[in-house]
């Protein structure tokens, strides 16, 4: 499917606004949050959108997203996703092209294995931390995760994001839907710039049933893989670090079409 056919699917929908989701997302006190990767020709024969709200803001549906992650001179962010360890976290500034906002996020492990990301407005370059953003990162991380170095920039991406609202699963539930297609990771020292390929990432937050999107995915032969935007970049641009938790991922669907567009 094209990007022009996906809008096209899209015109057809019913519109949220930000507020509108925003509340929706607030009755997900349990969330669950699973990914999948499956080729772009996909999405035109899943129904993904049947039934569905989209997220509209000013007018357009599809959005364009760009990331910068921060990391020690060891790789401590990396590191920790990449052995799994407790006390692991991400740091990136995320900027919404459209608007021009800018926002530096912290995410880390909260209770159960959950996700917990504060952020703030980032009143700074992308690339770079201002005093104060370097301040709020280390209040969040807070003594339990000190940092072993300076946090400069690592990696930078961009990609675009559509965003559904879909039947959670049990009657009355909610639950959100992201397409992201056009991914491509950045190596910010050196440039060398790694597309996601005729790929698309999808992820569901759920309460604790699955979304109707998930049992979509289920009945067409599509299962949850870890993909980290971070950790799998990283691990496609720089293949000697440790990439356990994403091997998989790399072996099954990135690789094979790297491969198909080499010509291999």
């Amino acid at each position: 499917m094209s990007a022009a056919d996906l809008e096209r699917r899209l015109a057809t929908l019913t519109a949220v606004g930000l507020a509108d989701l925003d509340e929706a997302g607030a009755g997900l006190l349990t969330r669950v949050n699973r990914k999948y990767v499956l080729p772009a020709v996909a999405l035109a024969t899943l129904p993904l959108t049947d039934g569905a709200r989209v997220l509209e803001i000013e007018g357009r549906r599809t959005s364009q997203y760009a990331s910068v992650y921060f990391d020690t001179p060891a790789l401590a962010s990396y590191l920790g996703a990449a052995h799994r360890r407790r006390g692991r976290y991400k740091v990136r500034t995320r900027t919404y092209a459209d608007s021009g906002d800018c926002f530096v996020e912290v995410k880390t492990r909260g209770a159960r294995g959950s996700t917990v990301k504060l952020r703030q407005p980032h009143d700074g370059a992308a690339h770079e931390l201002t005093d104060d953003a370097r301040r709020f990162t280390t209040s969040t991380l807070g003594p339990a995760r000190p940092l072993d170095g300076p946090l400069r920039p690592t990696l930078a991406n961009r990609y675009r994001r559509t965003t559904l609202l879909v039947d959670g699963g049990r009657p009355g539930a909610i639950a959100r839907t992201t397409i992201d297609t056009d991914l491509v990771w950045v190596d910010v020292e050196t440039g060398d710039e790694r597309p996601l390929g005729p790929l698309v990432v999808i992820e569901t937050k759920t309460g604790a049933s699955p979304s109707v999107t998930d049992r979509l995915l289920w009945r067409h032969g599509h299962r949850p893989v870890r993909i980290s935007k971070y950790g799998t970049g990283m691990a496609v641009l720089h293949p000697e670090l440790p990439l356990t938790p994403w091997r998989r991922v790399l072996d099954r669907h990135i690789e094979p079409y790297e491969r198909l567009t080499a010509g291999v």
